[in-house]
């Protein structure tokens, strides 16, 4: 029976089968090297991001930083940097907020002592099942 390699453990299993394949694909070393594989791909992408970056710079082909500051004297571009909450409504602790905002209150909660609507389920309106064996009872204006 032929062998079964896997990349990711450099390692033959006894045969290829489904049943060894998923009992090795499920196993904590294998979904390990699955990990290590994908991070260690990840770090070589970002670093040749950086090192052609750095070369791009070098070359002149990068003039200015894009997220640096305006320098002393330069006129301003006209481009405005938007806020960094985006207009989105400022969190607990961000400047001209008080350290504590008390939690809001569920819209579906209510004062103490007034009951919430009931909520109705779908499901039970339908009424019970048909029976095992039979088709369900066709659907009026359906599709002709």
């Amino acid at each position: 029976m032929p062998k079964y390699y896997c990349d990711y453990c450099d390692t033959y299993l006894t045969h290829d089968s489904p049943s060894v394949r998923k009992t090795h694909c499920t196993g904590r070393k294998h979904r390990d090297n699955v990990k290590f594989y994908y991070q260690k791909w990840m770090e070589e992408q970002a670093q040749h991001l950086i090192d052609a970056t750095t070369a791009a710079f070098k070359a002149g082909k990068i003039t200015n930083n894009p997220f640096a500051g305006p320098t002393p004297g330069s006129k301003p571009t006209g481009v405005s940097i938007p806020p960094p909450n985006m207009g989105a409504p400022p969190r607990p602790g961000m400047p001209n907020m008080p350290p504590y905002m008390p939690p809001m209150m569920n819209p579906l909660m209510a004062p103490t002592g007034i009951r919430p609507p009931p909520i109705l389920n779908p499901m039970a309106m339908m009424g019970p099942p048909p029976p095992l064996g039979q088709l369900p009872p066709p659907i009026m204006n359906g599709p002709k």
